[in-house]
């Protein structure tokens, strides 16, 4: 692994032989290899990049970068010929045929995540960018989740593109930028790779946060000497200090670092502090050959040092989720404040290149724990849901807490007991009901700390808490909270429904059922208790029904059964049947927002939190309901493309679709992408429906949605 070269040699060149030449650096040539080169040379033999440049020096500098930080010759062919299925005209059967299954299956890997992501990926001049670059994140995690190595060489692909952005139009620049810090650089994070990752941040806030940057390295120049000079002090301190101990020169290295400027500015915004105040701006590294060696150097650190020993972190003997090893601490010289760390050579490699620097890329290789990719599926979850959960997975600094028998789990910092729990596992985490921090009794939504260590007592059932997603940190206890409640809320949606039926019609609830599932909509009965649209179609369809069979014709008048819309207060309510009032009974004390059921009694609406006890009971007895909701006042804006079929009358049939939806068209926008038998239609709306995935699922009955985003939502200034 060769790993040896200055980056900005990859961004300088711009020929195949130079290209080429470099390959051959990283990697010994086989009669595989070179077959590929000349392969995609041919495959790309007349493109062109926008710098002018031929298109081919990409794939084989893309090859280079992974030869150098892995040496795998799978991945390196297929970073040679990563793009030759999707711009040219071989196939990926033919790839299979002339270089083996294995190359195939990780071209077609990097293939799927192009073409998602030109799928997904709004344009450039959107607003939106953040939102959409989460779900090409998600995309891109579903598609490579097979097969590690595809993500190493995808980074690869993505680090070269960057080192060559300045041939782009600006809006794309600053496109490929933000979706690089949201999606491929927090990838790299989590694999491992700070080689990789560093670059990406520090290319990426050149273009995103340009000012930010000038500022930083303005800084960094004009006290560049005495930053040196105190480095190069402390280095000699601390070799002078080893050598006395009997640490033979040769066999250790320092190394000396300032923060790069990515960190250092979010370091900045974390903290409200200014660049004087990064604590860790300054750093040295301590290279040793094994463990026991980190540990008598950090002795000899703290003895002839004052430590910072809030700063202290100890991840060899609790290595972080990704594998990474070193020991962390802060120290005074003097006026400076300098961060030392100290880890093994081989500590280093997995620091710097973390997966990449194993062969068992399936597996994890050593030390590596990829389960938080499983956990990062979160496949029920909408795009705003998706990116919160995964923003916090991704960029919160990690705590180590144990289980009673010594266990280390990683969790964000902040995290409670009831993170811990579903991080064990997620039975525990449905049935926990207390636990002990360090023995001592305490609340699960006790914010945890480095070191404790926790014990969970479970019940025997699952226990809902619906009120506590806010609170849990990890996106695996949020999604658990939120999956259990739904499934939860769908039950009692789908008895509701039936009890709301009842009340309309005064008829058996076991009769409704029986001609509900004689007629397939029983499965959708939760839908009567959430639409009333849908409460209206389904009355009609039992009616008309009933009116088929002579002896109930005689007493059915439509206009029995016309639902009436009552107002009062903040609430709705929907009754053929005269409603006085509404009442909230004490039991429970729905707030405005709050998922609500409504029982009739007396001429008076009852008024339920969902997850109310006595309205359980009620529901259990079947007493009589009624469709009832908060009142909707509020427009709210949505931005929709939808692909629709290339017909006469296709559009206005859509138009006259989403006017029964109570939408209202601001601007539409027809024939952008025009093909033969689809096109696409842009259009901006209002609709006084705050749920968009309620919406969005109303809608996609109808039409193909390809992006549904609310345009008024506060998740445009993320």
């Amino acid at each position: 692994m060769a790993n040896n070269f200055d980056i900005n040699q990859i961004r300088a060149i711009r020929d195949i032989e130079s290209a080429t030449a470099l390959l051959h650096e990283n990697i010994p040539f086989d009669e595989q290899i070179e077959d590929a080169l000349l392969f995609s040379k041919d495959a790309h033999a007349h493109q062109t990049r926008k710098s002018g440049e031929p298109y081919v020096v990409h794939p084989i500098l893309v090859a280079a970068l992974v030869a150098s930080i892995t040496g795998d010759r799978a991945m390196v062919i297929a970073a040679l010929l990563h793009d030759v299925v999707e711009d040219t005209p071989n196939t990926i059967e033919a790839v299979e045929l002339r270089y083996g299954s294995d190359v195939a299956h990780l071209v077609h890997g990097l293939t799927k995540i192009d073409l998602i992501r030109d799928k997904e990926l709004i344009p450039s001049h959107s607003d939106e960018k953040l939102v959409v670059s989460a779900l090409t994140f998600r995309k891109m995690l579903l598609a490579s989740i097979k097969d590690i190595r595809v993500l190493v060489v995808k980074l690869c692909d993505r680090l070269h593109n960057m080192l060559t952005l300045d041939s782009l139009p600006p809006a794309k620049q600053r496109r490929i930028a933000e979706e690089t810090l949201v999606v491929y650089a927090p990838i790299a994070h989590r694999l491992g790779i700070s080689y990789i990752k560093n670059f990406l941040e520090d290319l990426s806030f050149s273009y995103v946060f340009a000012e930010e940057k000038k500022r930083i390295d303005d800084y960094l120049k004009v006290n560049y000497h005495d930053i040196e000079l105190r480095l190069n002090g402390f280095r000699q301190k601390i070799a002078k200090l080893m050598e006395r101990q009997g640490i033979i020169p040769g066999s250790y290295e320092i190394l000396s670092r300032i923060k790069h400027d990515y960190s250092i500015y979010l370091k900045m915004q974390r903290k409200g502090i200014s660049i004087d105040e990064v604590l860790d701006l300054l750093a040295i590294r301590v290279l040793v050959n094994d463990p026991t060696q980190c540990y008598s150097v950090l002795g000899l650190v703290h003895l002839h040092f004052q430590p910072l020993t809030s700063r202290f972190k100890d991840y060899i003997a609790i290595p972080k989720e990704n594998g990474y090893q070193t020991l962390h601490t802060t120290v005074f010289d003097d006026t400076s404040i300098i961060e030392v760390q100290i880890r093994t050579f081989e500590m280093h490699k997995t620091a710097e290149l973390g997966v990449a620097a194993h062969w068992k890329y399936k597996s994890g290789g050593n030390n590596i724990n990829l389960d938080w990719l499983q956990n990062l599926q979160y496949q029920e979850e909408s795009i705003e849901d998706f990116y919160e959960l995964a923003k916090t997975d991704l960029y919160s600094e990690d705590i180590s807490v144990f289980s009673p028998k010594g266990k280390p789990y990683t969790l964000p910092r902040g995290a409670t007991a009831l993170d811990f729990a579903y991080a064990v596992h997620t039975e525990i985490g449905d049935r926990a009901e207390s636990c002990l921090v360090n023995k001592e009794s305490k609340s699960l939504l006790a914010e945890l700390h480095n070191g404790d260590i926790v014990r969970i007592m479970t019940a025997e059932e699952k226990l809902l808490r619906c009120s506590w997603m806010d609170a849990v940190k990890t996106s695996r206890a949020k999604q658990h909270i939120r999956i259990n409640c739904r499934h939860r809320i769908r039950d009692i949606d789908s008895r509701s429904g039936l009890l709301i039926m009842r009340g309309v019609m005064q008829l058996n609830v076991t009769r409704i059922r029986e001609w509900m599932r004689e007629h397939n909509r029983l499965q959708n009965a939760w839908m009567i208790a959430r639409d009333v649209d849908y409460l209206r179609e389904v009355l009609h369809h039992y009616l008309k029904d009933l009116r088929s069979h002579k002896k109930f014709g005689a007493f059915l008048a439509s206009h029995r059964f016309k639902l009436k819309l009552y107002r009062f207060g903040s609430i709705e309510l929907f009754s053929n049947h005269t409603i006085s009032d509404v009442v909230f009974d004490f039991c429970c004390h729905p707030k405005a927002g709050d998922e609500i059921v409504g029982f009739v009694s007396n001429g008076k609406a009852h008024i339920h939190h969902k997850m109310c006890q006595h309205a359980a009971t009620l529901i259990e007895d079947e007493e009589p309901m009624l469709f009832v909701r908060w009142k909707q006042e509020s427009i709210f804006h949505y931005h929709m493309i939808v692909s629709m079929h290339n017909a006469k009358g296709a559009l206005a049939d859509f138009l006259t679709f989403l006017a029964k939806l109570g939408a209202e068209i601001v601007s539409i926008e027809l024939g952008k992408e025009r093909q033969e038998h689809q096109q696409l239609c842009e259009l901006e709306f209002q609709s006084s429906e705050a749920d968009i995935n309620r919406l969005r699922a109303k809608i996609e009955q109808k039409i193909h949605i390809i992006q549904f985003i609310r345009t008024d939502d506060a998740y445009r200034s993320v």
